[in-house]
Parts: structure tokens; C-alpha cells; sequence
């Protein structure tokens, strides 16, 4: 993949949706909640005011509307800016 986030960016791949409920329930597609976690697949260098405190492979949690999601050679990422991820797991 060959891309690279500018300024204070992060390149996220979300986690997959849950499928089945802890009672083992099929969930579908209509209902599945969209994942709050995911893997830091792409970084920026960041910018004079902000130091970049994510690396690539880290987990994280971000909030349920952060982001932009693209899709790049097929699969779906969200790029947000490193302050809208809340934690690394």
C-alpha cells in the first residue's frame, strides 16, 4: 500500500464487526454496530505542535464518528487526525 497520511494523520484499519452475540445469536448486517477499535496501518510525521504518540501495528480505540472512511485496493480504512483516537490498547 503506498499511502502516506500527511501532517498529524493516521491510517486506521477497523476491526471486523462482531457476527454473533455472547448467547451466540447471528447478528445482521442491518444491525451490526460499527467497531470502535482497529490497527494503526499508516502514520504521518506530524507537525511542529503535535508529536506523533501512535506507531504503526498499535491498537487503538477511537470514538464512534471519528474519521473518514476510503477504500483503498478493496478494503476499508478510516483516516482520522492522532487526536480523535482516544486510547492504545
Amino acid at each position: 500500500m503506498n499511502v502516506k497520511p500527511l501532517s498529524d494523520r493516521v491510517l486506521v484499519e477497523p476491526n471486523p464487526a462482531e457476527e454473533k452475540t455472547a448467547g451466540g445469536l447471528y447478528i445482521p448486517d442491518t444491525a451490526k454496530e460499527k467497531p470502535l477499535a482497529g490497527k494503526v496501518v499508516a502514520v504521518g510525521p506530524g507537525t511542529s505542535e503535535v508529536k506523533m504518540e501512535v506507531a504503526v501495528g498499535d491498537q487503538v480505540l477511537y470514538g464512534k464518528y471519528s474519521g473518514t472512511e476510503i477504500n483503498i485496493d478493496g478494503k476499508d480504512y478510516l483516516i482520522m487526525r492522532q487526536n480523535d483516537i482516544l486510547a492504545i490498547i
